[in-house]
């Protein structure tokens, strides 16, 4: 056992105690995709967080973020140390969290698919993902809502949209931001996705769409349906507005605020599906979420469009069959990061040594970090 791996199991064991919650296709068993360098092709000039003076190892120091102040390429890991925010503080004003169920019969845009068979398997891969068939299946999702403590009836809140929700231990995180007033008093409404993953399932219509459906749903749909139930407004002020997410939930936040800027200005993504997982296919971006480091940023006028976002350097590659070499979640995230830098865009890119794709312990240090960066500058009207 190496010694990244020793650091590594201790990470988690000193992890597991306070656990931040993923959902459960982060944690799906896959051969654990290789290492690629810091310094490998098409990587930034990262900033070693926590570096001493004139040292030269891609090394950061255990538990340490980059600046919240800064804007940048940065390197963290391979040790992660839990925030110390995850934990429940005695004086500290509790929010409320309100448990809803959203179901698809209801939905104008959404009613449910899958692409398994009448009575095949729940793992069930089309031989052919480019051409998938796709069956009716009606879901029923979970939305959860944190309301901060001291909210006032009737006045207008800041909104954070967490796709694969629930995150049952965001509202102590949260709890502990706003009293610290390191992020403004916010709703938190964590989305559950529609069901399956990847081309032909509800899921990936949802997140790997290159569209701002998505964003619809929530808009016309979802917080409609969370003002009415919990009794709070939400502000309809874009800079007031963050949406955050894993993997393809990634794509999801970031697609929210590109496709709709009117609604969203604020993005973290870990591990951003930045590849070729379109569902379905569309001519006019025939790469899928390829498209955006390509040709759709590098074509347009800069959005104000403010981007927090994390790879692991063992993150997926090829994990279908498509082999295209669009499926490099690592060359993805790189090729975001500079393509953002060119455009001027306010971001921050982490990338985590000794992490796996949607890293658990990574999450866990950084979550508060990535909150508090991507609410900088906010004022509410």
């Amino acid at each position: 056992m190496n010694r990244l791996t020793l650091l590594r199991c201790a990470a988690l064991a000193a992890f597991l105690a306070p656990s931040l919650l993923l959902p459960s296709f982060a944690a799906e068993a896959r051969p654990r995709p290789p290492t690629r360098p810091a310094d490998g092709p098409g990587a930034p000039k990262f900033t070693v967080v926590g570096a001493k003076p004139g040292e030269t190892k891609l090394e950061g120091a255990p538990g340490k973020n980059p600046p919240v102040d800064q804007d940048g390429d940065f390197l963290i890991g391979p040790v992660y140390v839990p925030a110390p925010e995850l934990t429940a503080v005695d004086g500290v004003p509790r929010g409320t969290v309100h448990r809803l169920t959203m179901n698809s019969t209801d939905s104008k845009i959404y009613p449910g698919i899958t692409k398994v068979p009448p009575g095949g398997p729940d793992n069930y891969m089309p031989p052919d993902l480019t051409k998938v068939q796709i069956y009716p299946k009606p879901y029923t999702r979970s939305v959860t809502v944190y309301v901060p403590a001291n909210y006032a009836a009737g006045t207008e809140a800041p909104l954070l949209v967490m796709q694969d929700g629930p995150d049952n231990n965001l509202p102590v995180l949260l709890d502990n931001l706003i009293a610290q007033k390191r992020i403004p008093p916010l709703v938190a409404v964590m989305i559950q996705n529609g069901g399956g993953d990847a081309q032909g399932s509800q899921r990936g219509l949802e997140y790997d769409t290159m569209s701002g459906l998505y964003a619809e749903f929530v808009q016309t749909e979802v917080l409609p349906f969370v003002e009415k139930s919990c009794g709070v407004k939400i502000t309809k002020d874009p800079e007031g507005r963050a949406t955050m997410g894993n993997s393809s939930g990634g794509i999801a936040a970031f697609s929210m605020a590109w496709y709709h800027p009117e609604w969203y200005h604020r993005v973290i993504t870990y591990s951003g599906t930045y590849v070729n997982q379109q569902s379905p296919f569309n001519p006019e971006t025939p790469h899928g979420g390829w498209g955006y480091h390509e040709t759709i940023l590098p074509n347009s006028p800069r959005k104000p469009i403010r981007l927090w976002m994390e790879v692991g350097d063992a993150d997926l590659l090829n994990p279908n069959t498509l082999r295209d070499n669009m499926h490099d979640w690592v060359d993805a995230n790189h090729r975001m990061a500079a393509v953002l830098k060119a455009k001027g865009y306010h971001y921050q890119y982490v990338f985590a040594v000794n992490a796996v794709h949607s890293d658990r312990p990574v999450r866990a240090q950084t979550l508060p970090q990535a909150l508090e960066w991507v609410w900088q500058g906010y004022k509410a009207k």
